[in-house]
């Protein structure tokens, strides 16, 4: 994982992360940093300069496991070299035995990778895996994620890449839920927004998300969620539903616009 701040200095923020395996494209240095556009969700910070590699290896698998052992040889009792989270891309260059060789990562066992191209059906049981994960501000993996973090490993996970803010998510996640304040109108796999805030429905009263109530992913019923944020904070603004049979697979239509 490579961080990505807001401004090039090492107390930075935290403004999201590149999971091992994106390509990163570099239009400025500053020191240690380098102003970088994650290829993937086109997200622009400042990425330490030693988190990056050349040349650029086209990934063959993805982890499909919460989090794997990058192990040094292909035997479970070597030392690792580093671990990856769910999602991470590897560009496999052999196989022995029960491990796929991956170029700048290590030896992970074959049952923790999937071809790149595999889709999780359900987004909202990506999501679930996450349970109890720390809180992370900018946070995507598995060690911390933030709300819109943890929506955009579920979906991407599905098929379905969302932009990475709240607010971009609001306005292109999807369908817009019209009467999603009507009771029992949400159903499992929506996304409810507040400003700032997202997550995903995992059945018609429950909310799974990411929060800094519980510093961690939290499932709890939507009316207590709803309750207590707007004592702290605010009411929700909205709600947005996904077809994953529809959307699975495509570019998404906000790569092709501008985004902030």
């Amino acid at each position: 994982m490579a961080p990505v701040f807001e401004t090039p200095a090492p107390d930075a923020r935290l403004a999201t992360q590149a999971l091992h395996g994106e390509i990163l494209d570099i239009f400025a240095q500053d020191g240690a940093f380098g102003l970088a556009r994650c290829r993937r969700d086109h997200y622009v910070g400042w990425v330490p300069m030693a988190s990056l590699s050349q040349p650029v290896h086209a990934p063959t698998h993805k982890v499909r496991t919460l989090r794997t052992h990058a192990y040094s040889a292909p035997d479970l009792k070597s030392p690792p070299q580093t671990v990856l989270s769910l999602g991470a891309h590897v560009t496999a260059s052999g196989t022995q035995g029960d491990y796929v060789q991956c170029e700048h990562a290590g030896w992970v066992h074959t049952r923790h990778l999937a071809p790149l191209g595999t889709m999780e059906p359900d987004p909202v049981t990506t999501a679930e895996r996450y349970l109890h994960t720390p809180y992370l501000w900018g946070g995507r993996d598995s060690l911390g994620l933030d709300c819109t973090g943890l929506t955009q490993q579920a979906f991407e996970a599905a098929g379905v890449l969302l932009p990475r803010d709240s607010d971009m998510q609001l306005a292109w996640a999807g369908d817009e839920i019209v009467d999603w304040k009507v009771s029992g109108a949400l159903k499992r796999g929506d996304i409810l927004f507040w400003k700032g805030h997202a997550g995903i429905m995992t059945d018609t009263h429950h909310l799974l998300h990411a929060n800094a109530w519980h510093m961690a992913v939290a499932r709890e019923p939507l009316e207590d969620a709803i309750t207590r944020i707007k004592t702290y904070y605010a009411e929700p603004v909205g709600a947005r539903r996904i077809d994953i049979g529809k959307l699975a697979g495509r570019v998404p239509d906000w790569m092709a616009e501008p985004v902030a």
